[in-house]
């Protein structure tokens, strides 16, 4: 029994050991800036090289203990630390380190840095320092542009400047930027003023609250006959046999009127009294109220 359980045991360690790797194989390297002059800025409000991994699985991704390097001969030169919340990246989501060479700034600086007068390859190896993830080597570029994937996480890579059409600079965000819906452009060719938008709109509106009214009507119709229904029933009538023309609708207003009149006689109802007051002095030779024995003040001793 007990050598079921450990065996239990370790294939359910093994098998979660696995799957966390499998889901590291699908970290990516995204994008570069090697030269970052007026590009965007670390915590700190300063500019430095960076660089961008993807999680390109449908699941989050815990990257601590992976190792980022600029050297293959290196592959563990800068272990990303445990205890960092930030390091689990949720589903289809970037995270970006800055390449300062000032790991005591955070997690995510590394004790490395980038060379702007050369080639960098840079590497993504797994936690056993053996692995290789994911690499890519950026060429030299001018200052503020960026080296990153078409689509985040697969295709060719391409040098961006942040100006030309399709060519964003995209830390922490998709590659590939919708800069249109197809729906608005349509709308907006046809109607470029919103008055079909707007008819559309109301009429959607106006729509609802009419089926909405229809809906109350009959509630309220069903409520109204099993009403009439429970007051035939009481009065050991069985309503299948009265046609609803047949039915009794209510009382009438003369019965009504008589109702109110017997209760306003009966509430109204009292004797009729003589309004005659009598006041008659009493005479009491003692009373207690100017007694001096009940004063608040002792009588003075003599």
């Amino acid at each position: 029994m007990k050598r079921s359980i450990i065996l239990l045991t370790l294939i359910a360690v093994v098998g979660c050991a696995s799957m966390s790797a499998q889901g590291r194989r699908g970290l990516r390297l995204n994008e570069v800036m090697v030269v970052n002059d007026s590009n965007y800025v670390d915590d700190y409000g300063k500019r430095g090289a960076w660089i961008e991994l993807f999680n390109s699985t449908f699941g989050p991704l815990e990257i601590s203990k992976v190792f980022l390097t600029n050297d293959p001969q290196n592959p563990k030169m800068y272990p990303v630390p445990l205890g960092d919340v930030n390091t689990r990246i949720p589903k289809r989501q970037h995270i970006l380190f800055w390449a300062d060479g000032k790991p005591t700034y955070g997690t995510f600086h590394t004790n490395f840095t980038l060379d702007p007068n050369r080639e960098n390859w840079i590497g993504v190896y797994d936690t056993d320092g053996l692995t290789l993830i994911d690499s890519v080597t950026v060429p030299v570029m001018e200052s503020n542009r960026s080296f990153a994937r078409i689509d985040d996480g697969v295709g060719a890579w391409e040098v961006r400047d942040g100006v030309s059409e399709g060519k964003h600079i995209t830390p922490s965000s998709a590659n590939r930027i919708k800069d249109t819906n197809g729906k608005v452009d349509m709308f907006h060719a046809n109607d470029s003023h919103g008055f079909s938008l707007t008819i559309m709109a109301m009429a959607i509106v106006f729509t609802a609250l009419l089926v909405l009214c229809v809906c109350f009507w009959i509630i309220s119709r069903i409520g109204a006959k099993k009403l009439s229904d429970k007051k035939l029933k009481s009065q050991g009538v069985d309503p299948t046999s009265i046609k609803r023309a047949e039915r009794p609708q209510g009382d009438s207003g003369e019965e009504i009127a008589a109702i109110v009149m017997a209760l306003h006689e009966h509430l109204n109802a009292h004797d009729n009294e003589a309004t005659i007051l009598t006041i008659n002095k009493v005479r009491r030779a003692y009373s207690p109220w100017s007694s001096k024995i009940y004063s608040l003040r002792e009588i003075p001793r003599r």
